[in-house]
């Protein structure tokens, strides 16, 4: 919620939210950038941004993609519940690229509505915020999706009901067996 107390709606498009935030603050400079630009029209907009011409990037999840613009000090991340832990990661390290400091506001639904998982996730998050914390993350993030099956399309599986260890054990007993050596467990 932003602005006189007013229950604001959550479902707005970009283009939405960039006129809500010209509203807001109408000397800043806003643009729009997604995927679904004309690559000529998101490549201006890009240039844009860096060039110091806009003051206020509303875009969709193309920013994660390794974009590095060190003038970059503050992101929202609207409906954060809905992103993966290592999406969340990734847009968070796209901030703070300079010497300014940078922070990066998740915004989420009130915490009765989201998921146990959801919940989980923006804790890790939190929790982790020192610089190279990316493996924490990964581990954290392995085990609350599970890591599927390793050799198969599956990204998220059974590893949460015996647990990492085992789960990696189990897996390396079953490559042995498949190449056909003897196992060194008893």
């Amino acid at each position: 919620r932003i602005g006189d107390g007013k229950v604001q709606r959550q479902d707005r498009s970009l283009t939405e939210w960039a006129v809500h935030l010209r509203k807001l603050c109408p000397e800043a400079r806003v643009a729009v950038g997604h995927g679904q630009l004309e690559a000529e029209a998101l490549e201006q907009v890009m240039l844009d941004f860096v060039g110091h011409k806009i003051d206020v990037l509303v875009c969709t999840t193309i920013i994660e993609s390794g974009l590095d613009i060190p003038r970059a000090n503050t992101m929202f991340v609207h409906r954060a519940d809905t992103f993966g832990l290592a999406q969340l990661y990734q847009l968070r390290g796209r901030i703070g690229r300079s010497h300014e400091r940078a922070f990066c506001y998740l915004m989420v639904p009130p915490e009765g509505t989201m998921t146990s998982e959801a919940k989980q996730r923006l804790q890790v998050l939190q929790r982790f915020t020192e610089l190279g914390a990316g493996f924490q993350i990964a581990s954290h993030d392995l085990e609350i999706r599970g890591a599927g099956n390793l050799l198969g399309p599956e990204q998220s599986g059974p590893i949460a009901a015996v647990g990492y260890e085992l789960y990696c054990r189990l897996l390396e007993r079953a490559v042995r067996r498949l190449k056909g050596e003897a196992s060194t467990e008893r």
